[in-house]
């Protein structure tokens, strides 16, 4: 259902064939795919994403070559010799080396396990030097932290949480920047208004004044009523200077914000209808609270809370576990270096338990778990807060129908009223006073009439920026990241 709303008069001075007319719909339009605001949004969008995608790449595996191409030594280095004493020996070595390795962190446990092979050449320069070939064909090794905290595992919990608040963020950044555009249309549009009727102000008190000279010649007015016309029509010249220059600020702003060119003169059109519809609180909170970034922000919030009293645990000890079997050959020839294998195990086992530390970790536990609390009380006011004020503003938006029509009633009845009260002073039944008062009455009740309209669209947008929901259609607000970050 659509509530009708009164158009302006198409007769508009202010209207020529260089003007683009603009609708409300084609303002949205261009905004979000135009203006500054929405470049920012979709650049916080990408970082977000490749921020993600890396998260990912942490837990897939990871293929690796590493090398020393070549390695040239020539020096002096200290020797120990049978009998104790020490010496000096002269190197002159070329040495090559390459690994080749497979990846693979754990998530589940926060370890790292890694199956590589490698392969070490060294060649003494000079006369009768000799070469030396080393392989380690397979080896698999693992390096496992024990008792510390898990970061892959707690990442795991929070990167898609983080991302999911990324991706509704830039849902209602969109939707916000529609409340912007909605601001500046409705800027232009009241400015528009406000010339036109500035415009017909002073033609009326010109015409007033008129006929006031020819009426004081035979004496049927006042001098100081012909002196107040006379005013009327020096205040009419002066408003129409200021609408004239407030218009085009206005204009400049709107035409800025969608990033359009400066020549480009823009002329609102004012809409004719508004969605007819009631909201319900708790139908809107349920949307905000499962898809609006401020939901996934605070379980976000909570999770990296957890984390950092779950580091500060961890760190009360540090024990690390390192295992490596394989087969290592070593020859004068390079295939047979791959011939004559041995076993290669290594096992080692680190840790470090503070004997005496004055309680510092402990200490750093307890401030992890009082930021914890402190986290937990911001969380539940912060909610509270949220959820007020979405009820405040469906409460807002409910009213604002009734609002809208009284608006429209009163603007047509201060027109009829201003348009009697010109014709019933010019045959000399009411006084300037009056004239005055109904014309005022008039184009205050015109504005109103514009703002009452503006701030339907704006609540409407708004409780479509905080719920994520089309509540004209009954669908999501959703969109194709993968064919926007790509754009």
């Amino acid at each position: 259902m659509l509530f009708p709303f009164a158009a302006f008069a198409q007769n508009d001075t202010l209207t020529n064939e260089r003007e683009r007319l603009i609708t409300l719909n084609e303002a949205i339009a261009l905004a979000r795919t135009q203006s500054v605001d929405a470049a920012v949004a979709l650049n916080e969008l990408k970082t977000s994403y490749w921020e993600y995608r890396t998260f990912r790449a942490d837990l897939l595996p990871e293929v690796n070559l590493n090398g020393t191409l070549p390695n040239y030594n020539k020096s002096y280095s200290r020797y120990q010799n049978s009998d104790g004493s020490y010496s000096f020996v002269r190197n002159n070595t070329l040495g090559l080396s390459g690994t080749l390795s497979i990846d693979q962190n754990l998530w589940f446990t926060g370890g790292k396990l890694s199956l590589a092979s490698s392969l070490e050449y060294i060649k003494q320069l000079g006369s009768g030097g000799d070469k030396r070939f080393m392989s380690v064909p397979v080896s698999l090794e693992l390096s496992q932290p024990i008792f510390g905290v898990n970061n892959l595992k707690w990442n795991r919990r929070i990167e898609p949480v983080r991302y999911a608040e990324a991706k509704a963020a830039f849902i209602t950044a969109t939707e916000q920047v529609t409340m912007k555009t909605i601001t500046y249309f409705f800027n232009l549009l009241l400015a528009k208004e406000n010339l036109k009727t500035a415009h017909q102000n002073k033609v009326n008190a010109d015409r007033l004044y008129e006929v006031a000279m020819a009426k004081r010649k035979m004496g049927q007015i006042s001098e100081n009523d012909l002196l107040q016309l006379k005013l009327n029509a020096l205040q009419g010249k002066a408003d129409v200077t200021e609408a004239e220059s407030n218009l085009n600020a206005k204009m400049f702003q709107l035409r800025s914000f969608l990033g359009l060119s400066e020549d480009e003169s823009l002329n609102p059109m004012l809409p004719t209808s508004a969605p007819d519809m009631k909201m319900e609180y708790n139908l809107v909170l349920n949307k905000a609270l499962d898809r609006n970034s401020f939901a996934q922000n605070i379980r976000r919030r909570q999770l990296e809370a957890d984390f950092e009293v779950a580091k500060a645990k961890g760190n009360l000890r540090e024990i690390k576990l390192y295992a490596q079997v394989g087969f290592t050959g070593t020859d004068n020839e390079f295939n047979s270096a791959y011939r004559r294998l041995k076993d290669n195990q290594i096992v080692e086992v680190g840790f470090k338990i503070p004997i005496l530390d004055w309680g510092k970790r402990r200490g750093q536990v307890k401030i992890a778990q009082s930021n914890r609390d402190v986290t937990e009380s911001k969380l539940r006011q912060e909610t509270m807060n949220f959820n007020q004020n979405l009820f405040i503003l469906v409460e807002q938006f409910n009213n604002q129908q009734a609002q809208l029509q009284i608006a429209d009633d009163a603007d047509k009845i201060a027109q009829k009223r201003y348009s009697t009260n010109v014709e019933t002073f010019m045959v000399g039944k009411i006084s300037t006073l009056d004239l005055n008062d109904s014309q005022s009455k008039k184009d205050e009740a015109r504005q109103k009439h514009i703002n009452e309209l503006f701030y339907y669209w704006y609540y409407y947008y708004q409780l479509r920026s905080l719920t994520l929901w089309d509540f004209n259609t009954n669908t999501n607000i959703d969109a194709d990241f993968e064919k926007i970050i790509k754009q």
